[in-house]
């Protein structure tokens, strides 16, 4: 019995032993997948995130960019693409054309198509516009217009480069911004604490501490609008650039080229070349002079060449010989098409129409000019009046700059309070911040008199 009792206590002890081994295989193979797969979707997850790393831009990438990028130049392209396609339409009748066709249908009688000629296996017709008066102004015409459509793709990059320069450089100033406002808040909480302080030893009214409660509270809102418009920056920035709705970027303060300052002494003379609206008009005086040539040539006789080959079927026309004696299956027809205007009223309604047109953009072109001329005029003084706001902005964040340093000594020396200092602090961020608007103020008025004098894409790119 021992014997036998043994026996099966030892086959039960390797059948535990069976299990128990089955059991560490399992955990060895879940915690070698879980190594496995935990790797993988984390780094399925990285690949995943939107990268953290921000973009550096400069002022220059960040307008390369967006010639690159900017949905508005690409619509302007189509539109260019789109003139030059309708222009070489109507072109297109000067050049010779070739047409094939053919057609079946019934006939009781004598047999003919609706336009006299008797029915075909197939033809072959051709026909070029030698001299057509109007048709030739109209597509001159339209060549102009489409040179006139190349001019508005450039000023729709000049204004994507005056967009994107314009977000760059305010996004710059308001990162500044927010830096000094963060450091005013972190002055305005010490004033509060300190008056706080001195209103609980009774050197302070609670109306102090209200003014220094409210000081603190309009830091803090001036925080959030700034947020608000930094994000609004960052947005068209991205939508401008092409990049990742996520994407970081950080921007660097920049000036403008020199340039920029150096050519405003002569864009009054440079605007009237380069100005696009100017050169707009221009164009459009062109066609429209083109077109009255073309509308006085309607009363020219119009030559067109012509030509045709057909093939008459046989079984239909089998009692042709009979009525033509020189009847012939096979048929070419070439010559020339002159058609003589006796009296064409329409020619007579046309000449007027297209020189009232012509006389209507001819004042429009004078009125471009002045306007060019007085808007860069404006803006040249805008520029210097900004140049002027500029230094006394500097001068006054000079003037608090050396305040703080004296209150500071002053404070080292124990002469003075904490609170004193903190509200120059205050005084010298806020000195800041004029600075700063004062120069982005500048920098706007000089982008505006450059795209206005037509010179933003020589000192830009």
């Amino acid at each position: 019995m021992n014997r036998t009792s043994g026996t099966v206590n030892t086959g039960a002890e390797q059948a535990g032993g069976k299990r128990m081994a089955w059991k560490r295989w399992m955990a060895s193979g879940m915690m070698c997948f879980a190594g496995v797969c935990i790797p993988l979707r984390a780094q399925t997850t990285a690949d995943t995130a939107p990268s953290s790393v921000p973009l550096v831009l400069t002022l220059k990438s960040s307008i390369d960019l967006a010639l690159q990028n900017s949905k508005d130049i690409q619509m302007a392209k189509i539109q260019a693409r789109v003139a030059d396609s309708a222009a070489n339409l109507t072109r297109s009748e000067f050049l010779p054309n070739l047409y094939a066709g053919s057609g079946a249908g019934y006939t009781y009688g004598l047999p003919e198509t609706p336009g006299g000629r008797p029915p075909e296996l197939f033809s072959i017709t051709y026909t070029e516009e030698v001299f057509n008066g109007p048709l030739r102004g109209l597509a001159k015409e339209q060549q102009e217009q489409a040179r006139a459509q190349r001019l508005l793709l450039e000023d729709t990059r000049n204004l994507v480069m005056d967009r994107v320069a314009t977000a760059y450089l305010e996004l710059v100033k308001v990162r500044h911004s927010l830096e000094l406002l963060r450091k005013e808040k972190s002055s305005a909480e010490k004033i509060v604490e300190v008056t706080r302080q001195r209103q609980g030893e009774g050197y302070e009214l609670p109306t102090e501490v209200t003014k220094a409660q409210l000081t603190k509270a309009q830091v803090v809102q001036r925080i959030l609008q700034l947020e608000g418009r930094q994000d609004e920056l960052e947005v068209f920035l991205r939508g401008q650039l092409g990049l990742a709705p996520e994407q970081a970027i950080e921007v660097t303060p920049e000036e403008l080229p020199g340039s920029a300052e150096q050519a405003g002494a002569n864009l009054v003379a440079l605007a009237s070349q380069g100005n696009v609206s100017v050169a707009f008009a221009e164009s459009d005086v062109k066609a429209k002079e083109f077109r009255l040539a073309g509308e006085k040539k309607g009363y020219w006789p119009t030559l067109e060449l012509v030509g045709i080959y057909s093939v008459l079927e046989k079984y239909s026309f089998r009692n042709y010989s009979n009525i033509y004696n020189n009847f012939n299956y096979n048929n070419l027809n070439v010559g020339i098409n002159v058609s003589v205007p006796i009296f064409s009223a329409k020619t007579r309604a046309s000449v007027v129409v297209a020189q009232a047109g012509l006389d209507a953009a001819k004042l429009n072109l004078v009125s471009k000019r002045n306007q060019v001329s007085a808007d860069v005029r404006q803006r040249s003084r805008k520029v210097q009046e900004t140049e002027a706001a500029k230094e006394v902005a500097r001068l006054e964040l000079q003037l608090s700059q050396q305040d703080l340093a004296v209150l500071q000594s002053q404070f080292d020396e124990g002469k003075t309070n904490l609170r004193d200092v903190e509200k120059a602090r205050l005084d010298e961020s806020e000195k800041w911040m004029g600075y700063l608007e004062a120069n982005f103020q500048r920098q706007q008025a000089q982008l505006e008199l450059l795209r206005t004098a037509g010179q933003l894409d020589k000192v830009l790119e």
